[in-house]
């Protein structure tokens, strides 16, 4: 209960951080802002090229919208990803980066990973804003199933909120854990279905003469459930299945309760180690 009033009394606290963030991410660049839009606007454009034109891959046709755009198929994975890759990235190194602040004044340490987190959020609305102006051009009817995108987003924020908890403390006694988590993120991501349809992974493999059901193993991976998840509403205009909503709901709450047992239990020699 104490520490439930120490987070209503901080709410102040954590806009300020959450804005110090967002001024702090393109400070005396020349495109500011527009960074949010072109970073993955380059990314959409190589992926493209590689995948589609040389590839030859070809996006299902969303089903009920028959949208067959490899782009917008593209972005519909690729923005969630990047704020799941981005905010475990960003929270994992919050702690040490703001290390003399941690060692001048105390205040509940995990704001400056929520603060983190929050402020990727507000850059992954931008994008998906721009991304509804653009299935809308398209033709994609959009806007009925914005409140469920805000869920989805919500959702996933609570997920890697909790990842970033846990890691973000782990990494002031680990450094290594910063290089290790960058391998890690690039391996999820080939084995994510954002860049290619999950119709292409297999139900099973035969590896070393033993039948491998490497289907069911890859579907446990829930960034697969997230960005499938984003493709209903966004790419195909349908609800994501009830299993798909519990087990996503299911990873957030547990992440996040992991995430903060982990942090409470590990927080105190913080001021020490950054």
């Amino acid at each position: 209960m104490t520490r439930i009033a120490e987070y209503k009394s901080s709410r102040e606290l954590v806009s300020n951080l959450t804005l110090r963030e967002l001024r702090g991410r393109y400070k005396r660049s020349m495109l500011g802002w527009g960074w949010s839009l072109l970073n993955p606007l380059a990314s959409v454009i190589i992926y493209t090229i590689v995948f589609s034109v040389f590839l030859k891959i070809k996006p299902p046709v969303g089903d009920p919208s028959g949208l067959d755009v490899f782009a917008l198929f593209l972005l519909c994975g690729l923005i969630p990803w990047n704020l799941f890759a981005t905010g475990v990235m960003g929270g994992l190194s919050s702690l040490v980066v703001n290390g003399n602040l941690i060692k001048k004044v105390y205040f509940p340490r995990e704001l400056l990973v929520a603060s983190t987190i929050f402020a990727l959020v507000v850059t992954a609305l931008i994008e998906f804003g721009v991304l509804l102006v653009m299935l809308l051009i398209w033709g994609n009817m959009v806007i009925p199933w914005i409140p469920m995108l805000l869920v989805l987003i919500v959702i996933e924020t609570t997920f890697v909120l909790g990842i970033a908890l846990a890691m973000s403390v782990w990494n002031v006694y680990f450094r290594d854990l910063e290089h290790l988590t960058t391998i890690l993120i690039q391996v999820i991501f080939y084995m994510t279905p954002i860049v290619y349809p999950i119709r292409f992974v297999p139900d099973t493999a035969e590896i070393l003469g033993m039948t491998i059901p490497v289907g069911a193993i890859y579907r446990l991976n829930p960034m697969v459930e997230f960005v499938g998840a984003f493709r209903n509403v966004l790419y195909d205009l349908t609800f994501p299945s009830l299993d798909s909503m519990a087990y996503m709901t299911g990873w957030a709450i547990g992440a996040f309760v992991f995430g903060l047992y982990m942090f409470n239990k590990l927080e105190g020699r913080i001021a020490e180690e950054v």
